[in-house]
């Protein structure tokens, strides 16, 4: 989602010792089985345990099939999910650079859970966040906290089926909950400033609403007096003139549908409504609407009950999906804007976008459905 994604440049997969080493690789495991039972038991024992031992790699050597699929969200979260990095994380490019991108994986497993498809690399995200060292350079070290990494992976832990008070040996709830201020506000431990803002205090209300103790009344209330005059919500806070801002907006309703507000929700979402381009779609104040915004607001609109905004945003996505007369592996992702398909902005238009084809709220969401990467169908 937009803001900060929690890259950590000092965290790479061949960078950082893993715990007890690489993995094996399946292939090279089936075959130390083969050479192990070749002089093992008797000449008849031995051809039953080889046979199971050739299947082992036959299975293994035998290439997936993804299912086809008309549904825009299932092709979305299939696309999405091809581009997943050794299948199980997304990584940012700075400077020629690559570093794991934290925060665009968690958008991912998001978007699998939306679509109810690509479920096999929603285990493998949520595994590979849940590397010790992947966590850290996520929620922060060396007396560094970050008060949005702790609610977007504790919301992923959550909607995952994780224990978030054990989640990559961090206690999520306790961690998002020490960085409640006495004001309401969820803010950042950190040396660099305060970089909390509307997305931070919607995903820490959303999660925390999910544990047995729940969300805690004053953070709710620290967010409905963000309020702009006309409805909408801030990005930031404490900013003279409150600015109200589509994709803040769209989190605050979701996350106060969840906690009992719900008149104001509405007015945000009658906002959200206000600002809908003809055409369906949404954009970042005076810019023309793009994938990201309007799949966050759809996302709003449809769980906030606003049927036919929902479906007139949905409609625009459709309009930005790659479809068939583009080459094969483009198909499925959803495009920034008009522009058209960039490989560069599509990861991220895709997830979000996949929000709003979906329409299942975050407070809703959980993963599961269909396991495999589905592409869009062809003639």
């Amino acid at each position: 989602m937009r803001g900060k994604s929690g890259v950590s440049p000092a965290l790479t997969r061949n960078g950082v010792p893993l715990p007890g080493g690489e993995p094996d690789h399946p292939h090279r495991a089936c075959l130390q089985l083969l050479s192990w039972l070749a002089g093992k038991g008797s000449p008849s024992m031995r051809r039953r345990l080889l046979t199971v031992a050739l299947l082992c790699v036959v299975s293994l050597s035998a290439p997936s099939t993804a299912s086809a699929t008309h549904n825009p969200a299932d092709a979305a979260a299939g696309w999405l999910a091809r581009q997943l990095v050794d299948g199980d994380h997304v990584e940012v490019d700075f400077g020629g650079v690559k570093y794991p991108d934290q925060g665009a994986t968690i958008d991912a497993v998001f978007a699998f859970a939306a679509a109810r498809a690509s479920d096999d690399h929603t285990d493998r995200a949520i595994a590979w966040l849940a590397r010790p060292e992947i966590a850290a350079g996520y929620l922060g070290t060396d007396g560094e906290s970050y008060a949005g990494a702790h609610a977007k992976l504790l919301l992923a832990a959550q909607v995952t089926g994780k224990n978030p008070a054990a989640f990559a040996g961090v206690d999520l709830p306790a961690g998002l909950r020490g960085l409640l201020t006495p004001s309401g506000r969820f803010s950042d431990r950190s040396a660099f400033g305060d970089f909390s803002n509307a997305f931070t205090q919607s995903l820490a209300l959303l999660a925390l609403d999910r544990t047995s103790a729940g969300a805690p009344a004053a953070a709710v209330d620290f967010l409905v007096g963000t309020q702009c005059p006309d409805g909408g919500f801030p990005l930031s806070f404490g900013v003279t003139p409150c600015v109200s801002d589509v994709d803040s907006t769209a989190l605050v309703t979701q996350a106060l549908r969840a906690t009992g507000k719900n008149l104001d929700a509405q007015e945000g979402l009658t906002w959200l409504t206000g600002v809908q381009a003809a055409n369906g779609g949404f954009g970042v104040g005076t810019a023309a609407p793009n994938a990201n915004s309007t799949g966050l607001a759809g996302q709003a609109l449809r769980s906030g009950g606003r049927l036919l905004a929902a479906a007139k945003a949905k409609s625009f996505l459709r309009g930005l999906q790659v479809g068939c007369t583009a080459p094969a592996g483009n198909r499925g992702a959803i495009a920034y804007d008009a522009s058209g398909f960039d490989p560069s902005t599509a990861g991220r238009a895709t997830a979000q976008g996949v929000l709003g084809l979906a329409g299942v709220g975050l407070a809703n969401l959980h993963a599961g459905g269909r396991h495999d990467a589905p592409v869009l169908t062809c003639p």
